[in-house]
């Protein structure tokens, strides 16, 4: 019988605190409801779980963003209801004035009608917007479609260096200082070519031509990226640089459509994309430039012509200055405007049925984003989430144990005292 050492005591304390620990853990799962509060509960599920947390989180703002689609379809499909209100009526005073029981004034006063609502047209393209960008006008989002005026890409030129009497000496080509060894000018432009090749930069930008013998000359011709109608500036021992290179025109394009991208997704490149079209006068064949021949939407009209300048018939909200609307002075031209009309008609209700479809995908988007963030978060709550019940009875065992261990130290420490019996 020892007294230096109370083992049992030693060993009822160890698991003491072993069971103070476990209950107090259990405790924290219970209080906060979460199976994994911190790394070390459970490391590869901490990880898998966020991860789907990120998951579930980017799918909830998907399904936000197709909502807000939505609500952008609608409001440009709700602009176009009343374009189509606009073109029954332009259609109904077209229908009017081929009616030859008008006079003159009575067409004039037509016309005046006419020229109100074809504005009114522009304008709904001009000014229909969602969150500050507009919808109906072919400008917002991404450009796509319509009619390009001019080349979006420039063309490679060609610069000729030539020089005669080329030989030893400095060569500076774009800033670049080329030192040219050579007894003849065969020799010095042989050397100027391997030069040219041989800087990063200068290779970068131009392909040198092959020099043949006696031209004293050697050509550089831009390559894609570089194109310009500056020929490269020259100065040293090179006496003259010219240039057929030809520059990028800025594009031009009208009767374009918008075209916006919805991130309809939790992860990259899942989208999706809804183009509008330019529902303007213009653009429908409602208005052009003055005294013209009106083809319609289809091209496909004769007899249909824009009224002639004249400060009555000026339009405003127009796509382009100097538009007039469609002639119904006469009717001949009033009977071909019915045409034209009908083809926007078309055109406009072609557009509103794109929308609608639109809209009604997204609908499903929706549905089948709900669906898959319902699943995400049952399988990320199996991982992250405690089972109460199950917690609630490994919390009841260690607060017994714990029970258990402090008796069995309060009999430990009584033990030494036996000893006592011995030396009496």
């Amino acid at each position: 019988m020892i007294i230096n050492h109370n083992l049992g005591g030693m060993n009822a304390t160890r698991n003491m605190g072993i069971n103070a620990s476990n209950a107090s853990k259990s405790m924290e799962k219970l209080s906060s409801g979460l199976r994994i509060n911190k790394a070390g509960d459970d490391a590869a599920g901490l990880a898998i779980s966020e991860k789907m947390r990120g998951q579930i989180r980017g799918l909830d703002q998907a399904s936000a963003n197709a909502q807000d689609g939505i609500s952008m379809i609608g409001t440009g499909e709700g602009a176009l209801n009343e374009t189509t209100s606009i073109l029954q009526r332009m259609r109904e005073l077209a229908v009017q004035g081929s009616n030859d029981t008008n006079t003159t004034e009575d067409r004039t006063q037509i016309q005046k009608e006419m020229n109100q609502l074809t504005s009114e047209t522009s304008r709904i393209g001009n000014t229909t917007q969602f969150n500050t960008q507009n919808l109906l006008d072919g400008s917002a989002g991404v450009s796509t479609g319509g009619t390009t005026t001019a080349a979006v890409t420039a063309t490679a030129g060609v610069s000729t260096l030539t020089n005669a009497a080329l030989t030893t000496g400095n060569v500076t080509i774009d800033g670049k200082v080329l030192a040219i060894t050579g007894a003849t000018a065969d020799l010095a432009f042989a050397d100027l070519k391997t030069k040219i090749a041989g800087d990063a930069t200068l290779n970068a930008k131009y392909t040198v031509g092959a020099y043949t013998a006696g031209d004293n000359k050697l050509t550089l011709t831009q390559k894609a990226g570089f194109e310009s109608a500056t020929a490269p500036t020259s100065t040293g021992t090179t006496a003259a640089v010219t240039t057929a290179g030809v520059a990028a025109a800025a594009a031009s394009t009208s009767g374009a459509s918008s075209a916006f991208t919805f991130q309809i997704g939790a992860n990259q490149s899942q989208t999706f994309t809804a183009s509008f079209s330019d529902m303007r006068s213009k653009a429908l064949g409602l208005s052009g430039t003055a005294g013209a021949t009106a083809a319609g939407a289809n091209g496909d009209v004769t007899g249909a012509t824009y009224v002639a300048t004249g400060i009555a018939n000026d339009l405003s909200d127009v796509t382009a200055v100097g538009e007039h609307a469609l002639d119904l002075s006469t009717s001949a031209s009033s009977s071909a405007a019915i045409k034209v009309l009908d083809e926007a008609t078309a055109t406009v209700s072609g557009e509103r049925a794109k929308l609608g479809a639109y809209s009604n995908r997204l609908d499903h988007t929706i549905a089948n984003l709900g669906t898959s963030s319902e699943n995400l978060t049952s399988a990320e709550s199996r991982i992250r989430d405690v089972d109460m019940a199950k917690e609630m009875s490994t919390f009841s065992k260690n607060n017994i144990l714990n029970q258990a261990a402090q008796a069995m130290l309060v009999q430990a420490n009584q033990q030494p005292q036996q000893v006592l019996a011995l030396l009496r």
